[in-house]
């Protein structure tokens, strides 16, 4: 009797969480009955969402429009920019480290404002989506007016970044504002949101290039550009299909509703010409071994993402998502160590000359 009691309490939690899936927006918030703790998004401690969680609470709701307790955003918009910037470095050398650290800086704030400006346009949709209904704006935690300022700050910082570049740059930079601003209402035009948001991300790839150079070299800033776009339409592509049955109901669209079970065929395409793509950026720039090592462990990389990718099953869409940080070091390191390797081989060659 004792144990039939024992197991009828342990089905009773494990199906505590399944009753509350359906709720939306705050309800979801309030009611979901996940412990704490248990979130797959969020961290505690020293973790991003710890530390925005134990700022002031006044603070708390702008560190949460930027995003700054779920930073692989940030992460995913910085590191084209480091691919671009170590690419552009000399032979045999490190890429520039004041370089990186401003661009870093750029990426944070530029994020945190095309968030801000997302949430601005889209808080009557949020409040109707599970996972969204309590951002700031959308949970009335940030005024209209308050979110405004606060974006001009933001904008404010981030044209002080762009200053510090060269006029070329200054330029190209902010030929992107048009895509950070209009990006967010793509989801309710088109299919292929996630297009837009490839070539709003993967400017840096541009950018880096032209701080270092002057300008840019299209024979490798191009197909660069390109396998971003392609690396963003597959993170992103995963990343919505943890909202697509509430987007289906509210009318946003998005490559996940798009593709639905054709998903996996259409990464695998997008794998192909992202690879190939920085294939070519390694024959025009004269790339050695760690680079293609790095390339070829990428192509792997994303062979297990799509293989193990199940698209009816947020958590896994939401670490698969996640997983391409993780992606986006190994080619950055492959970058880095390929341009050192250039001096060795330049030394290699000199000695086999005299």
């Amino acid at each position: 009797m004792l144990l039939r009691l024992v197991s009828r309490c342990r089905l009773s939690v494990l199906a505590a969480p399944r009753l509350t899936v359906g709720l939306r927006g705050r309800e979801a918030a309030r009611h979901v009955s996940v412990p704490v703790g248990v979130d797959f998004r969020r961290g505690s401690g020293l973790s991003a969402a710890g530390l925005v969680g134990s700022a002031p609470l006044a603070v708390q709701p702008y560190l949460k429009l930027m995003r700054l307790d779920k930073p692989i955003g940030t992460w995913l918009l910085y590191l084209p920019c480091t691919w671009s910037i170590s690419l552009a470095a000399e032979p045999g050398c490190f890429p520039d480290l004041p370089m990186l650290a401003l661009f870093g800086a750029g990426a944070l704030l530029m994020r945190g404002a095309g968030c801000t400006i997302n949430d601005m346009w889209d808080k009557d949709i949020d409040r109707k989506v599970a996972r969204t209904g309590n951002r700031p704006i959308a949970a009335g935690e940030v005024s209209h007016l308050q979110a405004l300022v606060f974006l001009s700050g933001q904008l404010s910082l981030g044209l002080a970044v762009l200053l510090c570049l060269n006029n070329y740059s200054i330029v190209l930079g902010a030929a992107s504002l048009g895509l950070v601003v209009t990006y967010p209402l793509m989801k309710r035009v088109t299919y292929w949101p996630q297009l837009i948001l490839g070539l709003t991300f993967n400017w840096g790839t541009l950018l880096g290039w032209s701080a270092v150079k002057g300008s840019c070299d299209w024979s490798i800033c191009l197909p660069l550009y390109i396998s971003g776009i392609m690396w963003t339409l597959i993170y992103d592509t995963i990343y919505a299909h943890q909202d697509k049955t509430d987007d289906a109901l509210v009318g946003v669209k998005s490559t996940a509703l798009k593709f639905q079970e054709q998903t996996k065929q259409w990464l695998i395409g997008f794998s192909t010409v992202m690879l190939t793509g920085l294939t070519i950026v390694g024959l025009n720039s004269e790339q050695t071994l760690p680079y293609y090592a790095a390339v070829v462990t990428v192509g792997a990389h994303l062979a297990h993402q799509i293989y193990s990718l199940d698209i009816n099953n947020p958590q896994d869409c939401w670490e698969k998502f996640c997983l391409n940080r993780t992606l986006g070091f190994i080619l950055l390191s492959g970058i880095v160590l390929g341009n050192l390797w250039k001096r060795k081989k330049s030394v290699h060659n000199t000695e086999k000359v005299q």
